[in-house]
C-alpha cells in the first residue's frame, strides 16, 4: 500500500491497521476496510492517516506504532456476541499467548510498552464475520457490517477525540447503533 505521509503539526497521526487473511471469506474484513479507508484518505489528501494491512500481528508491528498518536487495529471475529461490530481499548497484554507466526493486539501494546514508554491509545474493532472457507470474497452480510465500522472509522479519523468521549468498550447491535 503507498502512503501520503505529511501530517499537520495540530493533526492527531493515526495508523489503521487492518489484519486477517483475505483468501478465507470474512477473515478478509480487516484488509477491506483497510482498503476502503485508504481510497477515502487518499481522496480527502488527508496527511496524518496511515493505513496498513497484514495477514496477522507480529512482533515487528511494534514499528509502526512509533510516532502515532492513536492506533486502530481492525479484524474479523467469529464471536457470535458481536452484533455488526465492536470497538474495546486494547491495554497492554505482555502476557498473551501467541504462536511463533502471530501476536494480539495486547501483545503489541505491551511490546511497545516495555520497549519505549507510554504507548498510544490503541483500539481493537472486531467486525463480525459468518464465513471462513477457502475463498476471496467477502460475504454480503459481513461487508455490511464492515461498512457499519468504517462509518465510526471515518467518524475517529475526522474527530480522534470522540474515542475520549465515549465509553471504552461498545458494540454495535443489529441496527448499526451503538450499545
Amino acid at each position: 500500500m503507498q502512503h501520503i505521509w505529511a501530517p499537520m503539526a495540530e493533526e492527531k497521526r493515526i495508523l489503521i491497521y487492518g489484519y486477517g487473511n483475505p483468501g478465507r471469506q470474512d477473515d478478509g474484513l480487516g484488509k477491506a476496510l483497510a482498503d476502503v479507508a485508504e481510497a477515502w484518505i487518499g481522496e480527502q489528501r488527508l496527511g496524518n492517516v496511515k493505513v496498513d494491512v497484514a495477514f496477522q500481528l507480529q512482533v515487528e508491528d511494534v514499528l509502526k506504532m512509533a510516532d502515532m498518536d492513536l492506533v486502530l487495529f481492525v479484524d474479523a471475529s467469529m464471536d457470535e456476541r458481536i452484533g455488526d461490530f465492536s470497538i474495546e481499548r486494547v491495554t497492554s497484554d505482555p502476557e498473551a499467548s501467541f504462536s511463533a507466526h502471530s501476536v494480539p493486539p495486547g501483545f503489541i501494546v505491551g511490546l511497545y510498552e516495555a520497549l519505549y514508554g507510554a504507548p498510544p491509545p490503541s483500539y481493537l474493532i472486531q467486525i463480525r464475520g459468518y464465513e471462513w472457507e477457502l475463498e476471496e470474497s467477502v460475504t454480503l452480510q459481513a461487508r455490511h457490517n464492515m461498512e457499519l465500522a468504517w462509518g465510526l472509522v471515518k467518524k475517529i479519523i475526522l474527530d480522534p477525540d470522540i474515542l475520549e468521549t465515549q465509553p471504552q468498550t461498545a458494540e454495535s447491535d443489529k441496527n448499526g447503533s451503538k450499545q
